[in-house]
């Protein structure tokens, strides 16, 4: 890579460090990730794909349809380089989806992706850190050098980081306001039946298991109706 290579590379991640930090959110920041990789790699798409609660992929952000139905075809076989990069971290580089014969099916699935780049987020050593994959595509073959794969390994670090913490500050959010709720929701069953704290909480769990629903959720329509799920 030359000095003028690395002068922009370099400037691209600064920017990239920058719009990731002040990103908003989870969608925010994949959205940033996937149009950063399209200026910083020779590829005509970019997406990824996270782990869920249940270690199933899901599709999170694409440049364009023909990712998204590379994806689902993979997700729905549970077969492909999206697949092999989620469970054993490990990226994979097909230099011809036509010739490549480790998955067969992709040739007939996404003929406008000929080459591919599929890179792991994650973080820690467990396989409970994967975030999920960080996918490269180019139309033609061949499409990706050494350099590329290089730069793509940087910016998988910095999307790891980044994806990771955003999630965690989501969750967060969310547990903060769920407490909230259910703190309004238990007032509202103090002051109606003249009972403690400890009572009403065992109240809104009742209902929650009773009718299989969150106890947020319980919480939420309790304040909103002034009434209690059936």
């Amino acid at each position: 890579m030359t000095e003028p290579d690395l002068a922009n590379s370099a400037d691209t991640f600064a920017r990239l460090a920058i719009e990731l930090h002040d990103a908003p959110g989870v969608e925010e920041t994949i959205d940033a990730v996937v149009q950063f990789a399209q200026q910083a790699l020779s590829c005509t798409y970019a997406g990824v794909a996270l782990y869920t609660r249940g270690s199933q992929a899901e599709i999170a952000a694409v440049t364009d349809p023909v990712v998204t139905a590379f994806y689902e075809r993979q997700i729905a076989t549970e077969s492909g380089p999206l697949i092999t990069a989620l469970r054993d971290r490990t990226a994979v580089l097909i230099h011809d989806t036509a010739t490549d014969d480790r998955w067969p099916e992709l040739r007939t699935e996404a003929p406008a992706i000929r080459s591919v780049l599929d890179v792991p987020l994650a973080t820690g050593d467990a396989p409970r850190r994967t975030v999920g994959v960080l996918g490269l595509y180019a139309a033609e073959p061949d499409a990706f050098t050494a350099d590329d794969e290089a730069i793509a390994y940087v910016l998988a670090q910095h999307a790891s980081v980044a994806v990771a913490s955003a999630r965690h500050e989501e969750t967060m959010a969310q547990a903060v306001d769920a407490r909230k709720l259910v703190g309004q929701a238990m007032g509202i069953l103090m002051e109606r039946f003249d009972v403690d704290g400890d009572r009403a909480f065992a109240i809104l769990k009742r209902y929650s298991q009773d009718t299989n629903t969150k106890l947020r959720d319980v919480a939420q329509q309790l304040i909103d109706t002034r009434k209690l799920p059936h």
